[in-house]
């Protein structure tokens, strides 16, 4: 008798094992938004504590920075620049932290434009597709991103995003408002690591003593 509710039960889990696998998704392909992000270290980003920045743009002889110590997981962020320093977090925004806040998304979408793919709602990405990159005149790969025209600091604004055959961003075109005509094209360039996220540090127009640059990139496992 024993026997027989041994086979019995032998027979019961393999066929429980076999409804699970069937129904198991399979792995679906990634999309190119993923695919992007992914090259730039996406999947390294949630040991990710906090990181510090400083956004510089130097223009001609003129030059401009603010830093920011932002921690991903609670959203805390310290904006620091040579006249005041200011910690709030983002999920507790008044009308007096506007500014500071707009700038910091700015400042951050520069840096981690590859993530914004992932992150950003009301966001629309078109099918990739082979086009001569402005500013390099190289033939690269090219997707168009589309915001919402509601919500956000700057609704409705388009970015026409250039890209090796790697997925690492080289260029791209602002477009505000969704014009047709660029508003700023600027290239991605000189790529460094950092643990595991991959920055472009430097962004530079075609015709113009104009560079926006990131210096003093700290990123802070949650190991560290």
């Amino acid at each position: 008798m024993k026997k027989y509710i041994f086979i019995a039960l032998i027979i019961s889990l393999s066929f429980s094992c076999r409804q699970k696998q069937e129904k198991m998704p399979e792995n679906q392909p990634l999309t190119i938004a993923e695919k992007i992000a992914n090259a730039h270290g996406f999947e390294n980003w949630k040991h990710v504590a906090n990181i510090n920045f400083t956004f510089n743009v130097d223009k001609d002889s003129s030059h401009f920075e603010r830093t920011w110590i932002w921690k991903p997981k609670t959203n805390a962020v310290i904006a620091i620049n040579k006249n005041d320093t200011i910690s709030y977090n983002r999920t507790k925004i008044d009308s007096t932290l506007t500014k500071t806040d707009s700038g910091f998304i700015n400042d951050k979408y520069w840096l981690l434009v590859p993530f914004q793919l992932i992150w950003d709602e009301g966001l629309s990405i078109s099918e990739p597709k082979k086009e001569i990159a402005p500013i390099s005149k190289k033939t690269m790969n090219k997707i168009t991103l589309t915001y919402s025209k509601e919500g956000g600091y700057t609704p409705g604004d388009a970015y026409d995003i250039y890209y090796g055959n790697d997925f690492l961003i080289k260029e791209w075109i602002f477009r505000e408002g969704n014009s047709n005509e660029p508003s700023m094209i600027t290239t991605f360039e000189n790529y460094q690591d950092f643990n595991g996220i991959k920055i472009a540090l430097e962004h530079k127009k075609a015709d113009a003593n104009w560079n926006l640059n990131f210096t003093n990139i700290k990123i802070g496992l949650d190991q560290d």
